[in-house]
């Protein structure tokens, strides 16, 4: 057996350990984190009492994210959306789709705008954007008019 010259041995090594480190950096674009998309079933809680209202699922059509609520938390279970003006006037709140249009922000990892939400509680709908914090398991939602600092945000938890 012919001993290979030691600068052909370490390009022979170097060829393997380039492609595993490409392989390595490419892993997390593989694998992306779930967390980074607010997809899934959040539990929304009143920014004034402090109480757990309602479970709301996200989901996703060709990028753009939208709300449906699918269980209400209190007492009011069979709450209907009285002071909406728009095709949900007088439709029960439970199954209603309160989140619609929202968009990731390409500027922004973890926020999501362009999108509007609907307080069935006085019938409004807002302007909106949501940002995933604590690693994606809390949600901040902002719904506002005029321009985000003219809101209120609410946070929600991911359930799934």
């Amino acid at each position: 057996m012919t001993p290979i010259p030691l600068r052909h041995g370490l390009r022979a090594l170097a060829a393997p350990m380039l492609a595993a480190a490409a392989l390595a950096l490419a892993a997390p674009a593989l694998h992306a984190d779930p967390a980074a998309s607010p997809v899934g079933l959040w539990k929304n809680i009143d920014d004034e009492t402090g109480q757990p209202k309602a479970l709301i699922r996200i989901s996703e059509k060709d990028g753009v994210l939208s709300g449906r609520i699918e269980k209400i938390l209190t007492d009011k279970t069979d709450a209907v959306c009285d002071k909406c003006t728009d095709e949900r006037k007088d439709k029960p709140v439970q199954g209603m789709t309160i989140v619609t249009g929202m968009k990731r922000d390409a500027a922004e990892t973890g926020l999501f705008g362009s999108g509007r939400i609907l307080d069935p509680n006085n019938g409004k709908v807002y302007r909106s954007q949501m940002k995933l914090v604590e690693g994606g398991r809390k949600l901040e939602v902002r719904g506002y008019i005029g321009m985000p600092l003219l809101g209120r945000t609410q946070t929600w938890i991911r359930e799934e």
